[in-house]
C-alpha cells in the first residue's frame, strides 16, 4: 500500500460494522499494517460473550476499533472504558445520561473522538429533533462535532425494495448532516440475508450485494462506505442450528455462498471438496493465497493441508477475504473522487438462487 504523503498515516477508507464474535475478530487480528491503517471497524459487542475485551486486545496495534456496547446492560460494570483496551466509543442518540457520560470518559481516555450512530430507520425524526438529540450527545460527553464521525446506519438492504426504501432515508439524513461539522460521514448497510440454511447445498449460490449497490446509488453524496461484512445486519439473524460448512465469498457485486451437505465421506473431505470448488471458480482472486489470510486458509484446505475448522473459522476466513476485497475496490483508481469528499477526515487518525458458475504468495491484505 502506498503511504500517505509526508509519511502521514493514511485516512481510513472503509468502516465495516462487525459482530464482536470470534470469527470476525480473528479476521481483524490477521490484518497486515497497511490494511489496518485503512480500516476503521465498528464492533457490535454481543450481550453473551465475556471474551470480547480480551479479543479486542489482540488486534493489530495500528487498528483502533469503535465499540458499540448498547446490547450490554446499562450499568457501570459494562462500560468499555473499564476494559483497559484502546477503543473509540460508539454513541446512539437515545443513550441514557449515565452512559453518555461514560462514553465521554472513554473518548478522553483514548482517541478523543467518538462515532455517533444514527439508524436511518428506527432513529427517524425531523431534522430539528435530530439536532436536539446530537446536541445532547455533545453536551453530555463533552465532545465537539468535529471530534465525532457520523455513521448513517441503513440496516438491512436485502432486496431491490429495501434499496428503494433506504436511499431516500439516507439522502435526508445526509442533508441534515450538512448542518454540522462532522469529522466524517459514512453510510453503512447490510446486504447479507438471514436464514442461509434455506439455500441449496453442494453448489455455489449467487446473492446480490445490495449494500454495495445502495452506496453506488448514493455516489453523488460522496459518503464514506461501510457494510456489515459477510453478516446480516439484523442481530441474531444467522440460524444457530445450521452446522453445514458454509463459506460466504465476496466478488465484484455479489456474494457466492457455498454450503456443502453432510452426505458421504468424512467432514474434512467434504470441506476440502468445497474449497477445491471455490479455488477453481472464476471469482477466486488472481492473487490466490496472497490476497488475504482467509484465501490462504481456504487454499490450504483445498490441498488437504489442514482440517475443516469450525463455524467461527468459516466466518473468519470469509470475513478476511471480504475486507481485502472491499479495500481493494475502495483504495483503487477511483479513490481521488472519494478524497474530494466534503466530509473527508479533517485530521489524521490517532492511531435468490442463481445459475451455477463454471468454473502465488503476496503480502496479505486481510
Amino acid at each position: 500500500m502506498v503511504p500517505a504523503p509526508g509519511g502521514r498515516r493514511p485516512d481510513p477508507v472503509y468502516r465495516p460494522v462487525l459482530a464482536g464474535r470470534r470469527g470476525e475478530l480473528e479476521a481483524l487480528a490477521h490484518l497486515d499494517d497497511a490494511a489496518a491503517a485503512l480500516l476503521a471497524p465498528v464492533v457490535d459487542v454481543p450481550p453473551d460473550d465475556p471474551s470480547t475485551p480480551e479479543a479486542l486486545g489482540r488486534l493489530p496495534a495500528g487498528l483502533l476499533p469503535a465499540v458499540d456496547a448498547s446490547a450490554l446492560p446499562d450499568a457501570p460494570e459494562h462500560d468499555p472504558v473499564r476494559w483497559g483496551v484502546p477503543l473509540v466509543p460508539v454513541i446512539g442518540l437515545a443513550e441514557s445520561d449515565r452512559r453518555l457520560a461514560a462514553h465521554g470518559v472513554a473518548a478522553r481516555a483514548w482517541a478523543r473522538r467518538a462515532v455517533v450512530r444514527l439508524r436511518t430507520g428506527p432513529d427517524r425524526a425531523g431534522p430539528d429533533a435530530t439536532t436536539a438529540a446530537v446536541e445532547r450527545v455533545w453536551r453530555s460527553t463533552g465532545l465537539m462535532p468535529e471530534q465525532c464521525d457520523l455513521l448513517l446506519d441503513a440496516g438491512d438492504v436485502c432486496c431491490p425494495a429495501d434499496v428503494r426504501l433506504a436511499e431516500p432515508r439516507v439522502r435526508r439524513a445526509a442533508e441534515w448532516a450538512r448542518r454540522h461539522a462532522w469529522r466524517s460521514v459514512t453510510v453503512a448497510a447490510g446486504g447479507m440475508p438471514p436464514a442461509l440454511s434455506r439455500l441449496p447445498t453442494d453448489e455455489p449460490v449467487r446473492l446480490e450485494r445490495y449494500d454495495w449497490l445502495l452506496w453506488q446509488r448514493l455516489a453523488d453524496l460522496r459518503l464514506g462506505y461501510g457494510d456489515y461484512g459477510v453478516g446480516c445486519a439484523a442481530r441474531g439473524a444467522d440460524a444457530p442450528g445450521d452446522r453445514l460448512p458454509t463459506v460466504r465469498w465476496t466478488a465484484e457485486d455479489a456474494w457466492w455462498v457455498y454450503r456443502w451437505s453432510r452426505r458421504g465421506g468424512r467432514g474434512d473431505e467434504r470441506f476440502a471438496d468445497l474449497c477445491r470448488t471455490l479455488v477453481a471458480a472464476p471469482h477466486w482472486p488472481a492473487a490466490g493465497a496472497g490476497f488475504s489470510w482467509g484465501d490462504h486458509e481456504i487454499l490450504r484446505r483445498a490441498r488437504r493441508g489442514a482440517g475443516a475448522g469450525s463455524a467461527a473459522n468459516w466466518i473468519a476466513w470469509s470475513t478476511s477475504h471480504h475486507l481485502a476485497h472491499v479495500l481493494a475496490a475502495l483504495a483503487g483508481p477511483d479513490r481521488e473522487r472519494r478524497e474530494g469528499s466534503p466530509w473527508a477526515g479533517r485530521d489524521a487518525p490517532e492511531r435468490g438462487r442463481a445459475g451455477r458458475q463454471r468454473g502465488g504468495e503476496a503480502r496479505r491484505a486481510g
